[in-house]
């Protein structure tokens, strides 16, 4: 059996705006769940790999849907703390051509934020794993999820796991007292694979790319030096993978990405996404895809085209999780994506 993969992170109730209205347009909203680290879980329990979640929720009915959530997809959650906080709460609405999506934050003092080194008994969590991964965004929450997040990528390299680490830069959570930058490089130095974007890179680790974030076009020769920059500042990454974005409008994207395995450089096939149904969570796909190709053993090349093509396929599902099979992926691989109606 595959060893599983461990991921770690604050799963939250996601309410969101109706097609594209605007908050509160009419009195309504669609409830799911989400959240970085727990929608690579599901994907990679889609994608038939061993998933396990971890996370602090509290003991209530809404926690205890968002845990039947992930065991639907066949996530492990029996390493799930329950302590005193809330859920964290997320309001979208969905953008539309030149509207930008906009996102609500409303987790201060949830239970995740509030936990703290000792809550999770990592020797436990760790068992028959061979990956961890974890991202920019617990750090955001609060010093004592720094901490915690600090703790878990210690532990698990302490236990022989890879570690993979997301950036995740968000802006609007890192408001406790310190900076990204005043965090994330010492996780950074505990990681074996880095996923991040430029402005991640640019923010959280100080390293700058000489490319235009908001140009909408992305100069690849550029994002060659970007990587090597990152590779040289922290050795002990075995790989870094940068997404590519080019932002035409709120519901028509660019979407690539490149990989830098400490040898070679590598770049994907580029996607013309021109009705984006929810761009929310193609990131965390991108890191399943990523996951399942190093831990398959495929080749970086294949590695880096099935997380691309997976992320891609995502933009065209509603919600943070992804809902796609191996199959569905390669189908894009294999045929292009034509859209055709499957019979």
């Amino acid at each position: 059996m595959t060893a599983k993969v461990v991921t770690c992170g604050e799963i939250m109730l996601r309410l969101a705006a109706a097609e594209h209205e605007r908050f509160l347009q009419t009195p309504q909203f669609v409830a799911t769940f989400g959240g970085a680290e727990a929608n690579v879980a599901v994907a990679l329990a889609s994608f038939g790999l061993p998933a396990s979640f971890v996370t602090v929720l509290p003991d209530n009915a809404i926690a205890d849907a968002a845990v039947a959530e992930l065991r639907r997809f066949g996530v492990d959650t029996s390493r799930i703390v329950r302590a005193a906080g809330r859920l964290g709460v997320y309001y979208l609405e969905a953008g539309a051509n030149q509207r930008p999506s906009r996102i609500v934050y409303d987790r201060d003092l949830s239970a995740m934020a509030l936990a703290q080194p000792g809550d999770i008994s990592w020797h436990s969590v760790f068992e028959g794993a061979a990956w961890f991964h974890i991202s920019g965004i617990t750090p955001a929450l609060s010093a004592s999820a720094a901490d915690l997040a600090l703790e878990s990528v210690r532990l698990a390299r302490g236990a022989r796991l890879t570690v993979s680490c997301d950036l995740n830069f968000r802006k609007n959570l890192w408001k406790w007292g310190k900076t990204a930058l005043e965090v994330m490089p010492e996780l950074v130095k505990l990681t074996d694979v880095l996923i991040a974007n430029e402005e991640d890179i640019q923010v959280s680790l100080g390293l700058e790319a000489e490319v235009d974030v908001q140009s909408g076009k992305l100069d690849r020769r550029q994002y060659e030096k970007l990587a090597g920059r990152v590779l040289a500042a922290y050795p002990n990454l075995r790989a870094i993978a940068i997404t590519l974005r080019e932002s035409v409008s709120a519901s028509h994207n660019r979407w690539s990405a490149c990989l830098h395995d400490g040898k070679t450089f590598l770049t994907s096939r580029k996607y013309e996404i021109t009705h984006i149904v929810d761009r929310v969570g193609a990131g965390d796909c991108f890191a399943a895809g990523l996951i399942h190709g190093m831990l398959g053993g495929l080749a970086s090349q294949e590695t880096l085209e099935f997380a691309v093509a997976a992320s891609c396929l995502k933009h065209s599902i509603p919600g943070d999780f992804s809902r796609l099979t191996m199959a569905e992926v390669n189908a894009l691989l294999k045929e292009g994506g034509s859209g055709r109606v499957q019979r």
